[in-house]
């Protein structure tokens, strides 16, 4: 399995695992308080750097096994993989967007403005990983 895939599994596992925690917490606040909960720069600051940690951690023990492979460049196959991977990538969180912002027409609400914009950076990006897993697998 080519390094590249291998950090692509990294970090589909933690974005699932950290955006999965987060939002377990989010619906958890909104049902205590009767209403969706407000953005929380606390929470937000613990997913992220709980993400980075994750994927530090993570990138550090494939490297570790795989030195070579950790500073080799991309070849040719895998830049068109990365490429097709961001093209996809790139109309998940187009759509995303344009999702939240008709949300935000029939609702009014800015919190869920700002969750459903984050869910579309966070699901593009896991898109994004995933269809390089995908076409690692396939090509």
């Amino acid at each position: 399995m080519p390094f590249h895939e291998k950090s692509a599994w990294i970090m589909t596992t933690a974005l699932l695992g950290t955006s999965g925690m987060y939002f377990a917490v989010i619906v958890s606040l909104s049902n205590k308080l009767g209403q969706l909960a407000p953005p929380l720069l606390p929470l937000i600051v613990i997913y992220t750097v709980a993400l980075i940690v994750i994927a530090v951690v993570g990138h550090l023990l494939i490297a570790l096994f795989s030195p070579k492979d950790a500073n080799a460049p991309l070849d040719e196959r895998e830049r068109l993989i990365h490429q097709r991977a961001g093209h996809w990538s790139g109309l998940v969180i187009g759509a995303g967007v344009i999702f939240s912002l008709a949300l935000y027409l029939f609702t009014y609400n800015g919190h869920l403005l700002f969750y459903a914009v984050f869910a579309s950076l966070i699901v593009s990006t896991i898109v994004e990983y995933a269809c390089q897993i995908v076409l690692y697998r396939t090509r």
